[in-house]
């Protein structure tokens, strides 16, 4: 049995410590005033219990199935508003290069489980690991930038916490798996670490231990170029992100050393993407072949086993409203039928 945390570790403690605290703070007193309602308490104590169990979502390996491949491919993808300067092959934004070469990694390595992982204002999981290869690309094809109005500047370490504990928890579920992680980002960091949950600005090194290969992309160019807003609606109309600093029109760069530091940071290859073009290159250093022939095509399915803590809580609050009606209708000077 493992524990698939649906919130983090640190966060269900202190929920729980919090929780019982009271509940047995509460306890003793009843016990002390004799008031009789310990009962109630030790039920509130069961209840927080439960909770906590839906949080720590145990979960159990219920079958074993076979896999066309047993490598996993996870695609971080920079939304930053700076990702839709127009500046790649030609006069296209660098998202239209990032669809094209999301589809193209799915083509390089076909068969293969594949997740998604964007980041902007914060960094979030679009796509679980999945073998449908269609979906990943239905979600390239959709591809946009940010909300300019909730934009959170571009810092290129955002995803590493998040990518992280994805790949940590993957490792724990199927060890025997192969990963290999590519980036595609232009590499701008103007504001750092803007965010207070997930992300940290950390090093991607910290994530090399977790991959077995990968790469960085990186999209834009020196002279750089303008980003048009996005607040929802496609309108082609709509006009250009400003410099707050100076009134214009803001410009975007690629920033080639900081693509280069992350790609030698995880030990992956770098390449500039200027236009469409076949990525098959970097399949190349990743032998499927060997993956199939040590016996690495189990996948462990888990089934999540929260459900049995659900209905303890249903049970409970039950129990809870039943004796809350029966105080009211005390305290009203009734007797319960």
């Amino acid at each position: 049995m493992t524990f698939r945390f649906l919130w983090e570790p640190w966060a269900l403690i202190l929920f729980s410590v919090a929780l019982l605290g009271v509940c047995v703070w509460a306890l003793i007193r009843s016990r002390r005033a004799g008031d009789g309602r310990g009962v109630a308490w030790v039920r509130r104590m069961v209840l927080v219990l439960a909770v906590v169990g839906i949080g720590a979502t145990p979960t159990i390996v219920t079958e074993t199935q076979q896999v066309t491949s047993n490598l996993e491919v996870y695609m971080v993808v920079d939304r930053t508003g700076s990702m839709a300067a127009e500046d790649y092959d030609g006069s296209a934004t660098r998202l239209s290069g990032v669809g094209s070469d999301v589809a193209e990694i799915v083509a390089a390595f076909p068969g293969s489980r594949y997740s998604v992982i964007s980041f902007s204002a914060q960094a979030q999981r679009e796509l679980p690991l999945t073998t449908d290869a269609r979906a990943v690309r239905a979600w390239a094809d959709t591809l946009h930038q940010e909300n300019t109005w909730y934009s959170g500047g571009s810092a290129i370490d955002r995803p590493v916490a998040l990518l992280k504990r994805t790949l940590e928890n993957a490792v724990e579920l199927n060890p025997q798996n192969v990963r290999i992680v590519f980036l595609l980002s232009d590499g701008e960091n103007t504001q750092g670490d803007t965010t207070t949950g997930d992300e940290s600005p950390s090093s991607y090194s910290v994530i090399a231990p977790l991959v077995d290969g990968g790469g960085v992309l990186g999209y834009g160019t020196v002279t750089g170029a303008k980003m048009k807003e996005w607040t929802g609606v496609d309108d082609p109309n709509r006009p250009y992100i400003q410099d707050p600093a100076t009134g214009q029109d803001a410009i975007s760069r690629i920033d080639e050393n900081n693509l280069r530091g992350v790609a030698a940071e995880l030990g992956v290859r770098y390449a500039h993407r200027t236009s469409p073009g076949d990525l098959s290159f970097f399949a190349d250093a990743v032998d499927v072949d060997s993956i199939v022939e040590d016996g690495r095509t189990e996948v462990s399915v888990h089934r999540d086993l929260y459900w049995p803590f659900v209905w303890v809580i249903v049970g409970l609050l039950a129990w809870e409203a039943f004796d809350a009606a029966r105080a009211i209708r005390e305290m009203r000077g009734t007797r319960v039928r």
